[in-house]
């Protein structure tokens, strides 16, 4: 009796250890597949040559319309560059702020266009504050309500000197913008920047 019960008890632990590996295989699987979704790479659509400027399956049409505005432009022989500064500072703004298209918190648009030295600590505020609420989408089941951007208007833009400890341009941009949406979530309708001359590129260097 006494044998047959350590059999069994055996058989059993057996069973419980096959069965716990198992489990935890699966929930290694599962958080491997996790963190791929979260990590995975987004298809790039359209690159401007020369200036690492790229349009991703991600973007909004109104995105697309001003990445090829700006490619034709970048692509003429003497480039306007007001036009540059102009076409710039919009897709900034429609990447930043139409939050629809972002994957979850993480995933801050206007990046590419932000000076580099200041780009991490650009996402890292960003995170903070405006993309701090948005829900993940990973799996497209977001039922979150967040702004799209259908417009953008420049009412000013002017050359300015700018200057910081490390840092000069004597012909930046200070670009004025009203911002229209698809539908108004109380998100900003005015937004001023400051675009800066990085060798051949314009890049934002502040934001209010």
């Amino acid at each position: 009796m006494n044998k047959r019960k350590i059999k069994i008890n055996a058989i059993l632990t057996l069973v419980i250890l096959v069965a716990l590996i198992i489990l935890a295989f699966c929930i290694f699987d599962i958080v491997k597949k996790l963190k791929n979704q979260e990590q995975k790479e987004v298809e790039i659509i359209d690159t401007i040559d020369n200036y690492d400027y790229v349009l991703t399956e991600n973007d909004s049409k109104y995105f697309e319309s001003l990445f090829e505005e700006l490619k034709i432009e970048l692509n003429k022989e003497e480039i306007n560059e007001d036009k540059y500064a102009d076409l710039l500072a919009k897709l900034f703004t429609a990447d930043f702020y139409s939050l629809q298209y972002s994957l979850s918190k993480n995933d801050v648009g206007g990046k590419q266009f932000v000076f580099e030295t200041y780009q991490s600590d650009f996402v890292k505020k960003a995170k903070e504050t405006i993309y701090a609420t948005v829900e993940s989408n990973i799996y497209e089941e977001r039922k979150q309500e967040l702004p799209n951007i259908s417009n953008i208007e420049i009412s000013s833009i002017e050359n300015t000197e700018f200057a910081t400890e490390n840092f000069e341009d004597e012909n930046a941009y200070i670009i004025e913008l009203e911002i229209t949406y698809e539908k108004n979530l109380e998100y900003p309708e005015t937004l001023k920047l400051i675009l800066v001359h990085n060798n051949d590129k314009l890049e934002i260097a502040q934001m209010n």
